[in-house]
């Protein structure tokens, strides 16, 4: 049971600064906000058990990062607050390499931006997982590096993500409606993959992306791996408290055979059990997977193998595309799969993001049946 219902979801802590506006030091108290692992391996939230399903708000940062005057974010936190949408999983950073020209340039004003999504986010009751490093080849080409240097700590890549956790986590600890950090989006599904030419990150550099590529481009598990445990390393040290997901998808099918044969052939539940593991190093002290799809059809298996490693799942992506009767059905049926599996945290795929028009779901859309869904379900995980 939660102490964060929807009848409590306006409510605003004060008397704690909410932002530090100092770098901070490692050894600094943090108060114990958002949502933590316990020594026994299960979500907890204000010294409680926890399970909640939220919704990922994608763009409520980077819209008023790249046009100042967007602060649609303020009325999005509104109406999740009213549906009773405990929590969002939001990317704190750019896309591209030129999105971050602001920060390169301008850092004050930089995260004032920033600070008005948390500050939003606090007043609506609304607790954010932001994603600090979302697509994997932002951080490379912004400092001119390749995407392997991922895989080492003295590099110009590592040393950016070092300083970028430093100033966003010291800056927001002490903020109650941060609920965790996570590293970025679904790395894992680019590693080791037979056909790796093929998909490159893009060139396109008007938007400041590298002007080529090369085999220096392509991911492998060893290089994933070493970035998500720095990453978390790096965030325990002025947070250790808060939960610390990956941002992976659910593994390929093949991901073991990828990573061992540089193949395509299907996994034994024994391999999948092993490149589960591998991809959540601690400390990150959550199994991060997203749920679409084909990938259903092992949420069963991948339960077991969560309780095995003893950590927490976040489904931190799942949804169905589409319109009508039969998407409501699908979608119905996909929520209640996971309430069933008492998957602890899950964020609907996608709130309020105008380019996705097939997942996109508003308060007002065709598709607002779903954020009524989760607040009917989070109803029922409070009062069972």
């Amino acid at each position: 049971m939660s102490l964060y219902t929807p009848l409590i979801a306006g409510l605003v802590l004060v008397g704690i600064p909410a932002f530090a506006t100092d770098a901070g030091m490692p050894g600094e108290q943090t108060p114990h906000f958002g949502l933590m692992v316990n020594e026994r391996g299960i979500l907890c939230k204000d010294g409680m058990l926890y399970r909640g399903f939220g919704v990922n708000y994608f763009d409520a940062f980077i819209r008023v990062l790249l046009d100042p005057e967007d602060t649609s974010y303020e009325a999005g936190f509104q109406v999740l607050a009213e549906y009773g949408i405990p929590f969002a999983r939001v990317m704190f950073t750019g896309f591209w390499p030129r999105d971050m020209q602001l920060y390169l340039e301008d850092r004050e004003v930089y995260f004032q931006r920033m600070d008005g999504v948390v500050r939003a986010a606090e007043k609506h009751g609304i607790g954010l997982i932001p994603s600090l490093f979302w697509y994997s080849g932002m951080v490379p080409d912004l400092v001119g590096e390749p995407r392997n240097q991922w895989r080492n700590p003295d590099s110009k890549t590592h040393a950016f993500m070092r300083q970028y956790v430093r100033e966003v986590v010291t800056r927001y600890r002490n903020s109650p409606a941060i609920w965790g950090w996570e590293f970025g989006n679904e790395y894992n599904l680019a590693a080791d993959l037979p056909n790796a030419a093929e998909h490159r990150p893009k060139i396109v550099p008007h938007l400041g992306t590298a002007t080529q590529r090369s085999e220096q481009d392509d991911l492998t598990h060893e290089m994933i791996r070493m970035a998500v445990r720095t990453f978390a390393q790096e965030v325990h040290r002025y947070d250790p408290y808060r939960i610390l997901p990956s941002g992976h998808s659910i593994p390929r099918p093949s991901a073991w055979h990828q990573w061992e044969e540089g193949t395509w052939t299907r996994d034994t539940p024994e391999q999948m059990f092993e490149i589960l593991a591998g991809q959540h190093p601690d400390p990150i002290n959550m199994i991060s997977v997203h749920i679409y799809d084909e990938a259903l059809e092992r949420l069963d298996m991948l339960i077991t193998m969560v309780e095995k490693l003893g950590k927490p799942l976040f489904v931190g992506e799942f949804g169905i595309a589409g319109f009508g009767a039969e998407t409501e059905r699908a979608f119905g049926e996909l929520l209640e799969r996971l309430v069933q599996a008492s998957v602890p945290l899950a964020a609907l795929w996608v709130y309020d993001y105008r380019r996705q028009d097939a997942l996109n779901v508003t308060g007002t859309n065709s598709r607002a049946y779903q954020l009524k869904a989760l607040a009917e379900v989070n109803r029922r995980l409070v009062s069972p």
